[in-house]
């Protein structure tokens, strides 16, 4: 499957937590007007629950991640 670049500077939450180089997770990403599941993938782990921004897709519903604060969701002060 082609890379699906619709999905890059998406934002999502892990369902399932990545473990770095030893294996990816799965990110629920708000994408088209939805949410889609991909594999996710990232340079270390991430627990379950955290938000992440995909910087790259693999092809084949496998996503780059990394960890993401949303600005517009930051606490003020």
């Amino acid at each position: 499957m082609a890379r699906d670049d619709a999905v890059i500077g998406c934002s999502g939450r892990l369902l399932i937590g990545t473990r770095g180089p030893d294996g990816p997770g799965e990110v629920l990403v708000s994408v088209r007007g939805g949410t889609e599941a991909f594999l996710a993938w990232s340079d270390a782990p991430l627990p379950t629950g955290a938000t992440v921004l995909v910087v790259e897709s693999r092809g084949t519903r496998q996503v780059d991640v990394i960890e993401w604060l949303d600005p517009l969701e930051a606490p003020a002060g």
